[in-house]
């Protein structure tokens, strides 16, 4: 039988062999179930969450234990994607924009944005929106919130687009904004949200008090979307979003990574310490047109200089979960070999996906689809601090409040 020819068609036959061999399948003893508990009243300083396509949920975990805190699932099962759920400033409260069929995967659809107890994770709220909320992989930038906390922005696509606006404080929806060529949707203030549009302008959308829009204005095009297009997955540092284009406002690659071939890529391939001024990019090598590829390294630059200050090298996730399936099985000799020898022979997948937390002493986020892993670095050292077990099947988007 002739081998697999592409790096994903190897990844997938090796996951298959551990499968069938017993190893995948090991696992940890099943918890005690049926013991609730509430969260704390403000989260911890390296919480994130990390959302699934295939568990339908939006899953709470914590850095410092490597554990999994709680869940949020949402919507009709099996039909759209569970997207980045919305912080109340004062943490007391999580937003999340869902959508229903009434008969599971069809029939009448309902759009609503629910209101969440931050601590219990139960509903307190439905707010029903018009049913066209857009939904797409991975779902960068499908929803916002005002700097505030008072107004929350949910970007539709018909293919119309559009703004549906809803007050979470008088809990209840407040207008429907035209946007025509705009799309996706970024903070921008206290009253006001930022889209891209498709000539390679921004619009701006200004509400007033009551949730209306006093103005809607397109500013000139600042990038060429035919020639220098940015990609949606920004990252904002205080009154600046950062987009990662293909030109030279300022360069995240110099001349010998260029002749390397080395490009940003990944779902979700930007992170930002505001503090500290630290911009990390996912990094990988490839050539034109593979931008979404898994990165193997992040690159770490200072946004005072425009220098890159560090480079960090991205574990083997396929390495390290069959390491973590031999350690639950109880191969513990095994388990110790596999540290060394794994990362040797095994081809790294790469990960899609980073986050940053914004402490004194913030964590990096990397996480990986096939085979699914998260791992928990030091975000100034790049040095490895823990693996979680169990993230889940298939990661979309990584966030924290």
């Amino acid at each position: 039988m002739r081998p697999p020819r592409t790096r994903r068609a190897r990844l997938r036959a090796i996951l298959l062999w551990l499968a069938a061999s017993g190893v995948a399948g090991a696992g940890p003893q099943p918890e005690t179930v049926g013991k609730v508990v509430a969260l704390p009243a403000r989260p911890g300083p390296h919480w994130f969450w990390l959302s699934d396509i295939l568990l339908h949920r939006t899953a709470l975990f914590d850095a410092d234990a490597g554990e999994l805190l709680a869940t949020l699932s949402s919507g009709s099962g099996g039909v759209g994607f569970v997207i980045a759920p919305l912080f109340a400033p004062d943490h007391r409260e999580v937003y999340l924009a869902e959508t229903y069929y009434s008969r599971g995967v069809r029939g009448e659809r309902t759009d609503v944005v629910t209101v969440y107890d931050a601590a219990t994770l139960q509903p307190l709220e439905e707010i029903g929106i018009p049913p066209r909320r857009a939904e797409y992989f991975p779902g960068n930038a499908a929803n916002a919130l005002s700097d505030d906390g008072r107004f929350a922005a949910v970007f539709n696509l018909t293919p119309v687009t559009s703004l549906s606006i809803v007050d979470v404080k008088s809990r209840r929806f407040t207008t429907e904004v035209s946007t025509p060529g705009c799309s996706l949707v970024y903070a921008a203030g206290p009253r006001r949200f930022l889209m891209l549009c498709a000539n390679g302008a921004a619009l701006t959308v200004a509400l007033d008090d009551t949730g209306h829009e006093t103005r809607v204005e397109r500013s000139e095009p600042f990038f060429d979307p035919q020639k220098d297009p940015v990609t949606e997955k920004a990252v904002r540092r205080g009154s600046e979003w950062l987009f990662v284009s293909f030109g030279e406002t300022w360069s995240l690659v110099g001349d010998a990574d260029r002749r390397a071939a080395w490009r940003v890529g990944g779902g979700q391939h930007l992170a930002v310490h505001a503090a500290s001024g630290r911009l990390y990019a996912l990094m990988h090598q490839g050539g034109p047109d593979t931008h979404k590829e898994a990165g193997t390294e992040v690159w770490v630059y200072d946004l005072t200089t425009r220098r890159r200050v560090q480079r960090i090298p991205v574990p083997n996730p396929l390495a390290g979960f069959v390491g973590q399936q031999l350690a639950a099985s109880g191969r513990g000799r095994m388990a110790r070999f596999t540290g060394w020898f794994l990362p040797k022979v095994l081809p790294n997948p790469g990960v899609e996906r980073i986050l940053v937390t914004q402490d004194d002493h913030p964590v990096l986020v990397m996480s990986a689809s096939l085979p699914p892993t998260l791992t928990i670095h030091d975000a100034m050292t790049g040095a490895v601090v823990r693996q979680v077990s169990e993230p889940g099947l298939a990661a979309s988007l990584l966030f924290a409040p």
